[in-house]
């Protein structure tokens, strides 16, 4: 059981567009719950929203999250990532293909995906792997982390 579940705000209505997405990219993956906004002909505070995400709940590789459409008021930025630890340069490979859809956002292993959400897209060794200054200053040079080249810099 997570005793922390992170909760996103979609301001775009693209809360189902996202949890299905995610739900496609990662292992281990399910939608656990879908809770929709009721009809806004009964009641105006949900007016434009009817059959939009009230609350959802799903799971990425036994992580639970919560999403919901929330409107435009709070967006969704980079002063939250999540981070996923990889075992190696393809399962990195892989996870920046399926996630990376700004280019101008790509730093160190971050990147940001279709719906703003950012994600740390790294090996599950990082610290070992960037424990001497050239290390860290190749790391800081790099868009999408390079293993290989990591190891090469001492």
């Amino acid at each position: 059981m997570n005793k922390i579940v992170p909760s996103l705000w979609f301001a775009d209505n693209n809360c189902e567009a996202a949890i299905n997405y995610y739900v496609d990219v990662f292992p281990n993956a399910s939608i656990d719950s879908i809770t929709r906004y009721p009809d806004s002909q009964l009641d105006d505070h949900f007016a434009g929203m009817t059959g939009k995400v009230l609350t959802a709940v799903f799971t990425l590789n036994g992580q639970k999250f919560t999403a919901l459409d929330g409107g435009p008021v709070f967006r969704i930025n980079e002063a939250v990532s999540f981070t996923i630890e990889c075992a190696d340069q393809t399962e990195i490979d892989y996870y920046w293909d399926k996630l990376s859809h700004v280019p101008e956002a790509e730093q160190c292993g971050w990147v940001k995906d279709q719906f703003g959400v950012s994600w740390q897209i790294v090996p599950e060794n990082m610290a070992e792997l960037t424990q001497t200054p050239g290390q860290i200053q190749a790391m800081m040079k790099m868009k999408k982390i390079d293993i290989a080249a990591l190891v090469a810099t001492k």
